[in-house]
């Protein structure tokens, strides 16, 4: 055979293991006829595979008894949960979640720390995560070399190639370099992304489970301190592409507020909580953005408007007009009516930004001839970063084990 051929071989082979251990860890435990049944591989190419895993370690089986005890037991095979580790780091305006999962997904262990909203550098920061880290290994009786990724996310300019964060709101411009600052971290891979990616990508799956057939596309707006955006497009190999463009700091209109990025009439100027808050004391446009609003302080603000005071009203409704705006834009480069899901602690506000929302859609020469967009509203982002870091760490892992 020759090396070609031989190399082609290897690559069906690395494909056909990773497509029986993501069937594992999305439906398992699964029995034989069923792992055939969700990859469309044969029953022989099925036997050989997990037979391979099995002596790998990375799977394992069970025997069930047969409905009513009689016949043969069921063998069901599931993914050995110490096959390999995965840590997902959060990064946000207020706090940084570290979560610990096993090979099947499942979180074993977390660790969250309130950020000093304080000055500090990036080498004090990565001092603390690094520290962090240890600390969650630690506890959790783990050597370093148990651990096959560290997944990070943060919002901001994600360099997802050398896990370097160049610009984020909790840190401006000063730049964090996480896979230099982990390099004495085991043989843990480090990747980052735009906390958006994950949400979208994670989102994307659930839907498509749940719903039973392929989605064309999807949108995710995040609202909250900082405002997100995840677009998914199909390719032409039919797989799912998920970005994040930076949809927050898109100009919105040349109004004098000023950004946290330093810009002018950005659309997180008008719609992030602390252009919410500029707006609704009727403070100059061009104050310093608030480091952090606390979201009592933005509850407070919506129950003022609620209660009809005429300056919060108008500050929530112009943030919807900028988010509203800046879809429609959206919508008209996508050249579809994509289904939109809004996220995020800015959804407990949605009453009050819908409005505008609404109108800047309509403003939209797209919206108007195709329709309004779906919009759905997801109040679990915590949940869909954890669930978009996991299955994207194991799935790097699953095209690497096994071979």
């Amino acid at each position: 055979m020759t090396t070609g051929a031989k190399a082609s071989t290897e690559a069906v082979r690395q494909q056909n293991n990773g497509l029986v251990l993501k069937a594992l860890r999305r439906d398992g435990p699964l029995a034989h006829t069923d792992i055939s049944a969700l990859t469309g591989l044969s029953s022989a190419t099925v036997s050989a595979i997990t037979g391979m895993l099995e002596k790998g370690s990375l799977i394992e089986r069970r025997e069930v008894a047969s409905a009513g005890g009689r016949g043969r037991p069921r063998v069901l095979f599931a993914r050995r949960a110490d096959a390999a580790h995965v840590i997902a780091v959060r990064i946000s305006s207020h706090a940084v979640q570290y979560s610990l999962a096993d090979f099947r997904g499942t979180m074993i262990d977390r660790i969250e720390e309130a950020r000093d909203q304080g000055p500090a550098s990036a080498r004090q920061f990565l001092e603390g995560f690094t520290s962090a880290l240890n600390r969650l290994i630690a506890r959790s009786r783990l050597p370093a070399s148990a651990i096959s990724i560290v997944s990070i996310s943060s919002k901001g300019l994600a360099d997802r190639e050398g896990a370097r964060l160049s610009w984020s709101p909790v840190f401006g411009y000063e730049p964090l370099d996480f896979e230099a600052a982990l390099q004495g971290f085991g043989e843990a891979r480090v990747h980052l992304f735009n906390e958006s990616l994950l949400v979208t990508h994670a989102l994307a799956t659930r839907l498509e489970k749940t719903r039973g057939t392929p989605l064309a596309s999807l949108a995710t707006l995040s609202l909250g301190h900082s405002i997100g955006l995840g677009v998914a497009l199909r390719d032409r190999h039919g797989e799912l592409d998920v970005r994040a463009p930076n949809f927050g700091h898109m100009l919105h209109a040349d109004d004098g507020k000023l950004c946290r990025c330093g810009a002018y009439g950005c659309i997180e100027a008008s719609a992030g909580f602390y252009g919410i808050l500029r707006m609704a004391f009727e403070v100059p446009p061009d104050t310093i953005p608030a480091q952090f609003v606390p979201l009592a302080e933005m509850e407070k603000i919506a129950g003022r408007a609620r209660q009809g005071h005429r300056a919060s009203q108008y500050a929530f409704r112009q943030a919807g007009l900028a988010l509203g705006e800046g879809l429609s834009r959206l919508l008209s480069l996508a050249e579809e009516t994509m289904p939109i899901a809004i996220t995020g602690p800015g959804t407990r506000f949605m009453d009050l930004l819908q409005r505008g929302i609404d109108e800047g859609l309509k403003q939209s020469l797209h919206v108007k001839v195709r329709g309004a967009p779906e919009i759905l509203i997801i109040t679990e982002e915590e949940t869909l970063v954890f669930e978009g870091h996991v299955d994207r760490a194991l799935t790097k892992i699953e095209q690497g084990l096994g071979g």
